[in-house]
């Protein structure tokens, strides 16, 4: 048999990671640039992106979220999450954004679990049959086989109605349940809401003005595949901290383990870098005073030394400008005016409404901060922090001595010839603040 080989011409196929797409990324303040990038690109390759060509410092917070105007929502897309696929639910609809910004709360429940699952809101589930160990909290959310329970009353639009009902819900692997019997959790009196597998959960931008919520502390449920206000299942917690445990469990409920991965993945790509991090609990006060150094333990003497140490800042600056010819004293509170206005954690014609939303979204962690003007006292400043996930905002007073103005957060106790001593010595001071200042919320123009 004469056997002829045929020759078969393929179509030509382009594999995925080659195709490219152009996507329109923007800032808080509505700056935007396009960009072209593959079609297989993650959120965290789109921030790395931005932090190279906008010359940002990496501190791992930088972060790519979803937002979709005509539904009021958005939420943080997940750091492995494909951007192509998140851009596929939008349809035709013009006004879904991405936005890129800081957000320092993005994976602070590994460090804090404490913080954001608040004790009498967690439990072991009915499947694990056992008590949940809260030193081992997230642990249990990571393990495949079992996992806490969280519970608690929640405010839920009623499909259909303007009125929010006031109900029990029970947070489970398998979903998110409500109880129509008080707060019983017996499976007959649980009824079925939602899962996660193909749902994403979104936090309300608006949730008072655009859906009648009862607080501002809303959340929702959306499938992935609708647009349709009709799919959202709206949720509304008491209190900021009450919602941020609620959004956290369902974020690890759907990604689990892949979170702690996102997590650990850039601490694992620094281990060989000669820099050493510095943790909260090794920065102590030191007395160097004498022939040996010693570690202040009374925190009533380390308040005093750190009071002393602004008055020493302040008087080191003053010797530094005058013996380099600086302005006389009389010029001198001009050119402090001005010194700080470069600074990336001032804001300054930003209402007390503005600084609490933009703190809320770069992280309700302690120490995230900004300085702003203050707008009741033209001739005063307003530093704002985040404690306890709550914003407090504190006057900072000019203080006139011997011809010289300085700035003091305690009536005059401690001055600082300037703005960036201020913010300096308060980094490393707690001193009267309740925390502090460890973020500052930054602006950038893409």
């Amino acid at each position: 048999m004469n056997l002829h080989a045929r020759r078969v011409t393929l179509p030509a196929i382009t594999p995925l990671t080659l195709q490219k797409r152009v996507i329109k990324v923007y800032n808080e303040d509505n700056t935007s640039r396009t960009v072209e990038v593959p079609n297989d690109i993650t959120a965290q390759d789109i921030c790395q992106l931005f932090i190279l060509k906008n010359h940002c410092i990496d501190d791992h917070s930088w972060t790519l979220f979803e937002q979709l105007s005509h539904l009021g929502i958005e939420r943080t897309i997940e750091d492995h999450e494909s951007v192509t696929e998140v851009q596929s639910g939008w349809g035709m609809d013009a006004s879904s954004r991405l936005y890129f910004r800081k957000n320092y709360a993005k994976y602070e429940f590994f460090r804090k679990p404490l913080d954001f699952f608040p004790e009498h809101m967690v439990s072991a589930s009915s499947e694990a049959r056992e008590t949940t160990n809260h030193s081992q909290l997230i642990q249990t959310f990571l393990n495949s086989s079992t996992c806490p329970e969280i519970h608690g009353y929640l405010h839920a639009k009623e499909q259909g109605k303007k009125f929010w009902k006031k109900s029990f819900f029970v947070l489970r692997r398998s979903g998110l349940y409500v109880s129509n019997k008080g707060e019983s959790k017996e499976p007959r009196h649980l009824q079925f809401i939602a899962e996660f597998s193909d749902s994403d959960v979104y936090t309300l931008l608006s949730a008072r003005k655009m859906h009648g919520a009862p607080t501002d502390y809303g959340f929702c449920i959306k499938p992935n595949k609708s647009s349709s206000p009709r799919d959202l299942k709206l949720l509304c917690a008491d209190e900021e901290h009450i919602r941020t445990c609620w959004v956290t469990a369902m974020r690890l409920f759907k990604y689990g383990m892949q979170l702690y991965q996102n997590f650990i993945q850039p601490h694992q790509k620094q281990r060989g870098s000669p820099m050493r991090s510095i943790s909260e609990n090794s920065l102590v006060a030191m007395d160097f005073s004498g022939h040996k150094s010693r570690v202040i333990e009374n925190p009533t003497e380390a308040l005093s030394v750190a009071v002393e140490e602004g008055l020493s800042w302040r008087r080191k600056s003053c010797h530094r400008l005058s013996s380099h010819g600086s302005p006389s004293p009389s010029l001198s509170p001009l050119s402090n005016l001005a010194i700080h206005r470069a600074q990336p954690w001032f804001h300054s014609r930003l209402s007390r409404e503005e600084a609490q939303r933009l703190i809320t979204q770069q992280g309700l962690i302690d120490g995230v901060f900004l300085l702003r003007d203050s707008q009741s006292n033209p001739k005063t400043f307003v530093l704002s922090l985040c404690h306890a996930q709550r914003i407090k905002h504190f006057q900072i007073l000019p203080v006139e001595d011997e011809g010289q103005l300085f700035f003091s957060l305690d009536d005059g106790h401690t001055r600082f010839s300037d703005l960036i001593q201020l913010v300096e010595f308060y980094q490393l001071n707690r001193g009267v603040l309740p925390c502090r200042l460890k973020h500052h919320c930054a602006r950038i123009t893409l």
